[in-house]
């Protein structure tokens, strides 16, 4: 199994440490982060190796997850340059050959928006990259992971990409082009935002905290996971749920008369400007 380093410490990183405790990974894994306030933590609740030191972190790493902010990726990559750059002395590297010491580091980029030509050339060669994309839901073992990569990748490689995101959860393959827009589409957040938004209103009708919240919660996630677990069409599920004339029928009506829909497409449009945003380098 592979040394699988994390550069940041910070949520994704927890959560998919979480998620690979729980599927028992064979993998060593390793955090640099830092603030060692952080470290302790995640040393003491996952029991991974921590790192304080990038040089050391980097010595280590044959797969790299690179899980720091967009807005700190191009600092951190100019750094970790620097520190990789012994490898330029590497005859075979020089020579454009395979070199088993220097080309066994595949890394990851984590950071919305920012695309591989853009890492690639701030980290430069020999490092080979990918891009994924893991929801935080990954800690349950229930995640979903888009994953994109160069089309000069190695198909041992994205294997080994694959392989490690799908230890916690489903990994769809995307194109490139199209991976800002699963980034803006996938996020957790939707749903959390949907259920307290609903127990909100349901509170108000009169229901206590704890009943709007198990009533919501039903009606978004038990609702979704029978339909993927069915497989059958949606618009077949939303007629059997409202029936034409019915109460959930005149919700949703309400609803969408109010902008339900043109307000989500309106979020969606905003989310997908500010992932285009952290492409400049």
């Amino acid at each position: 199994m592979s040394t699988v380093v994390f550069l940041g410490g910070g949520r994704i990183t927890s959560a998919m440490l979480a998620g690979l405790r729980l599927a028992k990974t064979k993998h060593r894994l390793v955090v640099h982060d830092h603030n060692p306030g952080k470290l302790r933590a995640l040393r003491k609740q996952y029991g991974v190796t921590t790192e304080p030191d990038l040089k050391r972190a980097l010595q280590q790493a044959e797969i790299l997850i690179v899980a720091v902010r967009p807005n700190s990726v191009a600092k951190l990559l100019s750094v970790a340059r620097t520190l990789l750059s012994a490898s330029v002395q590497c005859p075979l590297c020089r020579r454009g050959q395979e070199c088993p010491r220097h080309t066994s580091m595949i890394a990851v980029s984590l950071a919305a928006g920012i695309p591989l030509r853009v890492l690639q050339a701030a980290l430069g060669s020999p490092v080979r990259w990918a891009r994924a994309m893991p929801s935080p839901v990954c800690r349950s073992g229930r995640g979903l992971t888009g994953v994109t990569f160069p089309r000069t990748l190695p198909y041992r490689d994205r294997r080994r990409v694959i392989d490690l995101f799908g230890s916690f959860g489903q990994v769809i393959e995307i194109p490139e082009s199209k991976f800002d827009a699963f980034t803006v589409t996938y996020s957790c957040s939707h749903g959390y935002h949907a259920l307290d938004a609903l127990a909100r209103a349901g509170q108000a009708a009169g229901l206590d905290r704890e009943v709007a919240l198990v009533a919501s919660a039903h009606a978004l996630a038990d609702g979704i996971f029978a339909w993927r677990e069915g497989k059958g069409p949606l618009q077949s599920l939303l007629e059997e749920a409202a029936t034409p004339g019915g109460i959930a029928a005149t919700t949703m009506a309400a609803m969408d008369a109010e902008g339900y829909r043109k307000a989500v497409g309106k979020g969606v449009r905003a989310g997908l400007r500010r992932a285009r945003a952290n492409r400049r380098p």
